[in-house]
């Protein structure tokens, strides 16, 4: 689909869902020396990761390319499901990053590197308690439950870029949740739902661990990055099933994050096996 732009949208036209303000957004997070060279606001697309990937590997988007979409109509989730929300209700972005110094072999730290920019940028400008679920969904708590606000999806663009898709769900009301595990920002109780400075401190966030991440040539344990995620890993400490490639499971405790970003769990015969793909279930604390 081609993206349709933001720009003509009056600031007013919904009053519970506003759109965003490209111009201001450029003027907050475009800067020399800085990680964003451009932020776009697009009305409606299929997938801005979809999007940006064709961009990149067409030599028309750089690294610190921003695409924003008000709605996605074919949003990606992993495993390709779909993520669906209605237009406005939440943030839909994906950015272009080129970590050249980094060995290829450290960059599946970036998923887990964005979830922990995600989860620091909202609890800064949302005042909203998030959680990470390995290896990239965003919890926040409603009604004493934990509920998926959030995900975040990486794809190869080209030999040298990576495109990070991230949704969060802003405003969400219950009676539009598309599944009853699913939560919101708004549901779960954030002092603000504006979706102007919420994108602003996510990105801020991304660029700062980014860059940190990326000084450190991509080594989790200098950059800080292997300890903050574990910290904020609801995964950990809990016994959870892993549904794995070829239909195979692995039920256990989450006991670490390695330096591989794979989940460790211990399973019942005293072997330690690690994840590094597949769906996770939690299934309660150990």
């Amino acid at each position: 689909m081609t993206p349709r732009d933001a720009s003509d949208d009056s600031r007013w036209s919904d009053l519970d869902r506003p759109p965003l303000n490209a111009a201001a957004l450029r003027r907050g997070l475009v800067r020399d020396g800085g990680l964003w060279r451009d932020v776009e606001v697009v009305r409606s697309t299929g997938s801005t990761n979809t999007d940006l990937v064709d961009l990149a590997t067409g030599g028309k988007a750089g690294e610190g390319s921003v695409l924003v979409a008000e709605e996605q109509t074919a949003g990606k989730g992993r495993l390709d499901r779909q993520w669906t929300a209605p237009a406005r209700s939440g943030l839909f972005f994906s950015v272009l990053l080129n970590p050249a110094e980094v060995p290829v072999a450290r960059w599946g730290w970036l998923p887990l590197l964005t979830g922990v920019a995600v989860a620091t940028g909202l609890s800064r400008s949302a005042g909203v308690d998030t959680a990470l679920k390995w290896p990239n969904d965003l919890l926040v708590t409603v009604g004493g439950e934990e509920r998926k606000a959030g995900g975040i999806l990486a794809e190869r663009a080209g030999n040298a870029g990576v495109v990070i898709g991230v949704g969060i769900n802003v405003t969400l009301r219950a009676d539009e949740l598309p599944v009853p595990q699913a939560g919101s920002l708004l549901l779960a109780g954030a002092v603000s739902t504006d979706r102007d400075p919420l994108l602003r401190a996510v990105l801020r966030s991304l660029e700062e661990w980014y860059g940190r991440w990326r000084a450190a040539v991509g080594d989790p344990v200098v950059s800080g990055l292997q300890e903050t995620y574990a910290a904020g890993c609801a995964t950990l400490g809990r016994v959870v099933r892993a549904e794995l490639p070829g239909e195979r499971e692995v039920t256990g405790e989450a006991v670490a994050i390695d330096g591989d970003g794979r989940l460790v769990l211990a399973t019942g015969d005293g072997v330690q096996e690690p994840v590094g793909a597949g769906d996770i279930v939690h299934l309660r604390l150990a």
